[in-house]
């Protein structure tokens, strides 16, 4: 997680409302698998949203796309975005480190107050995350719908099913 805890760290930092959904909470949860970026989805309120764009620029991350980090607090250039690019998330990469990668959901699939209240925090070395409760990882892999994704669900249902169990 050493690659990925700036990330956390400057999102904790600037009080972000965030969760992370994606591979890395589903290695948080207990399953062992590589994953290549941090998937988020945060509060899309204008000044929430431009929150959490502060702080990921703070570190070094960059938009793939040809805007500024900024432009994603506006919710009708996203809307834009989703109608006319059929954007589902907003790409940002670390040129002094290209292998840090995040991307922010451009609307979220679950009402982020939902999705917040059942919410985990996970203890990193440092730090804690907010990640996806397994219900709502599940829901939202089953709407991606890859093989990976197909995999995470089943590796994700076995560790609730173990958690149900243990008294």
């Amino acid at each position: 997680m050493s690659l990925f805890e700036p990330i956390f760290e400057a999102l904790n930092a600037h009080d972000v409302r965030y969760v992370v959904v994606g591979g890395v909470a589903t290695v948080l949860h207990g399953f062992a698998r590589l994953t290549a970026d941090v998937d988020l989805i945060v509060d899309l309120e204008p000044a929430e949203a431009l929150k959490a764009m502060t702080a990921l620029s703070s570190i070094g991350l960059r938009p793939r796309a040809p805007v500024t980090a900024e432009s994603f607090a506006d919710h009708a250039t996203r809307r834009a975005w989703i109608e006319d690019k059929g954007m589902r998330v907003f790409s940002l990469w670390d040129p002094a480190q290209p292998l840090r990668e995040v991307e922010v959901f451009v609307e979220s699939p679950i009402s982020f107050e939902e999705l917040w209240a059942r919410s985990e925090l996970v203890a990193l070395s440092s730090l804690s995350v907010r990640i996806a409760s397994i219900p709502d990882l599940i829901h939202l892999k089953s709407l991606a719908g890859r093989d990976e994704d197909r995999q995470d669900i089943e590796a994700l249902r076995k560790i609730l099913a173990r958690r149900k169990q243990s008294p």
